[in-house]
């Protein structure tokens, strides 16, 4: 019995000489990692054979004793659109590949030839189905109106409408094997989109992680590859890698952005050839972890600047997903509030306090930099401090002015600056302007527009009614 089985989908090995199947399949096996195969050596059990189950590609001699790769691929073709053959023989004729290429195969290999030719010919191949397959898994995923694995995202609150695109992004291609390159900034909660897409694809698989910032190019070898006994003075004994330990599921790689030149570069082989040599070791092992990449700088822009692999960054990015900061969904910040409310005091060991109605206006106002993680923080520093039945909104005031910029951030944060046009506004008119947005933005509170716009109660009191009588000036 096989275990670990790759590829998902067989292969079909089809060739009348067993002995030479039985060559392939080691082959296949031990210089690649593909240990799911079935071997057929009557091309007319071929038929039979792909109508009982799915294949991902098969390998066909050419020459054979009763139904020829000749006879065969048209009807492969006819009936089978969609798998990829390709064709093995002991003949190199130019007119055999351009036949074989009009009948329909995938590629064609002299048996006699260098066997990487053939690896790479075959991983390539299964590159391809594997991309394919993530697209369709994409498109329709992307196009559901409900999400089928709701259960995956119970640890993210939220009820903005862009994370719940990321959210059915996720679900679609958590079941594939391309490397996922999250985005966002520190505090958006990049791991629990990590734990997310694990669990919709590999939750019965092994979930490492590692921050990669300030590791060395030796550090990052040994821990992702491992090492083979003496190695290098110390290495008493052998040590699997975390690509090794992580077999089958998922690896987890932050702040990638901060990788060094040399690790870049080791990584980039992996992604491409799909393995990896453990040092002190001559032997390639084949990676079988999902990498998911994650990090709150501008990859794009490191690549511009010269500090980051354009072909790495191509590789990773096979699927992107960038998580919005906390300010662009201000919406879900009293569902947080009640979340972390509930979480700090559980670990406090205290009764739920309840929140003044203006708690959750005045928290919208602000800018967080630090994003949920700094709301968490907010939360849980004044449940530690909470005495009373109502939570008092002061460990809050204190925390939200600790960042001198409160004021200047409510007022233009990363808002568009104000662009005027060649008439420019008057007082009473930018005045006005000033007071509706702030109106908007704290619900007609207007004690957090005062706060926000850095007035006395009495004086924007003051201002409202000048601007209801049309008198501002």
């Amino acid at each position: 019995m096989k275990f670990n089985l790759h590829p998902e989908l067989p292969i079909l090995l089809v060739d009348d000489e067993e002995s030479w199947l039985c060559s392939l399949e080691l082959m296949l096996a031990r210089q690649a990692g593909l240990n799911h195969t079935i071997s057929c050596s009557d091309s007319c059990m071929v038929m039979d054979i792909l109508a009982q189950q799915e294949f991902t590609l098969m390998l066909l001699d050419f020459t054979m004793p009763k139904l020829s790769a000749e006879e065969l691929l048209p009807m492969i073709a006819r009936d089978y659109p969609d798998l990829p053959v390709i064709i093995l023989t002991g003949r190199d004729h130019v007119d055999t590949a351009v036949t074989c290429m009009k009948l329909g195969a995938a590629d064609y290999f002299i048996k006699t030839e260098d066997e990487l030719r053939l690896l790479n010919g075959i991983q390539r191949i299964l590159h391809l189905r594997e991309v394919e397959k993530e697209n369709s898994l994409l498109k329709s995923g992307l196009l559901a109106a409900e999400l089928k694995q709701p259960e995956l995202f119970t640890e993210i609150i939220s009820q903005s409408a862009a994370m719940e695109a990321i959210f059915h992004y996720v679900e679609a291609v958590a079941g594939g094997n391309q490397p996922v390159l999250i985005r966002g900034e520190s505090g958006t909660g990049k791991e629990l989109i990590v734990n997310a897409l694990h669990k919709g694809g590999r939750h019965n698989e092994p979930l490492l992680a590692i921050n990669v910032a300030g590791i060395d190019e030796e550090t990052f070898a040994d821990t992702l590859f491992g090492h083979e006994r003496g190695a290098y003075p110390g290495a008493d004994k052998a040590r699997k890698g975390l690509i090794d330990k992580a077999a089958g599921g998922t690896l987890f790689l932050d702040e990638i952005g901060s990788l060094s030149e040399v690790s870049q570069l080791k990584l980039l082989r992996v992604l491409q050839d799909g393995e990896f040599f453990p040092v002190g070791s001559d032997r390639p092992r084949r990676s079988r972890a999902r990498f998911v990449v994650a990090t709150n700088q501008d990859l794009k822009k490191l690549v511009q600047e010269g500090r980051f692999r354009s072909d790495l960054y191509y590789r990773l990015k096979v699927h992107q997903l960038e998580i919005p900061p906390l300010r662009d969904r201000l919406d879900d910040v009293p569902l947080l509030l009640d979340h972390f409310l509930e979480q700090a005091a559980e670990e406090f060991n205290k009764k739920k306090p309840t929140p003044p109605a203006e708690l959750a206006v005045l928290l919208q106002t602000y800018h967080y930099p630090g994003n949920v993680r700094e709301l968490k923080s907010m939360v849980y520093d004044a449940v530690s401090q909470h005495r009373q039945r109502k939570i008092s909104m002061d460990a809050f005031k204190k925390a939200m002015g600790r960042t001198a910029e409160m004021t200047s951030d409510l007022l233009s944060g990363d808002l568009p600056q104000v662009q005027f046009g060649e008439q420019l506004p008057t007082l009473k008119q930018t005045v006005s302007q000033l007071l509706l947005e702030a109106m908007k933005r704290t619900r007609g509170n207007q004690t957090m527009m005062a706060t926000m716009l850095g007035l006395s109660r009495p004086a924007l009191s003051k201002r409202l009614k000048k601007m209801r009588e049309g008198d501002e000036s």
